[in-house]
This record gives C-alpha cells, structure tokens and sequence, in this order.
C-alpha cells in the first residue's frame, strides 16, 4: 500500500460531527474483523451496506465504495475479498486528511 495521505473534502457545518464519525469509522473495523473471524457474512453484508450509506453523507466517498465492495463480497461469502477489502479501509481511516470546506 501506498504511503500517500487521502483527502476527505467535508462541509463545514458537519466538523462537530467529525471525531465521532471517524471514531465509529475505527471502531467498525475491529467488528468487521470480528464477524470475518467468526465467518459471519450476514453481519459483513450488513456492516458493507450501512458503510455504503453514511460514507458520502458525511463526505467519504471511499468509505460507501468500500461498503459496496464489502457488501458485494459478503453476498459471496468471498474470504479473500472480504479480507483484503477490511484491511484497505482500515488503511484509508489511517491515512485520510480531512479538509473543511
């Protein structure tokens, strides 16, 4: 993976909401990862369309194109995929700047 940052491009009245946002954000990989684990699918499909959702309403678009890539993976009950697609989220909540506008 790459070292560069990603830029979330946010509107100016949601910067309250922010911190808690991002702090779900995290604290949603460590379920996701979970439910992988435990081979729950249904809970990853669910997570991935609840990720799809709130990503652009908030101003993250990667995070609701992840969500259907997750969504999609679960319906497949494709581990690999699921996988892979659990690490480059957790990856983007690491290096994503956040910009108010």
């Amino acid at each position: 993976m790459s070292q560069d940052k990603f830029t979330a491009v946010v509107a100016k009245d949601l910067e309250d909401l922010i911190p808690v946002f991002m702090s779900n954000r995290k604290k949603e990989v460590g379920i996701l990862r979970s439910a992988l684990e435990a081979g729950d699918f249904e809970q990853l499909r669910q997570l991935g369309h609840r990720m799809k959702g709130v990503g652009n309403s908030y101003g993250f678009a990667p995070v609701s194109d992840l969500g259907k890539s997750l969504e999609d993976a679960a319906k497949t009950s494709d581990k690999a995929a699921t996988d892979a697609i659990i690490a480059e989220y957790a990856d983007y909540l690491e290096r994503v700047q956040i910009v108010y506008e």
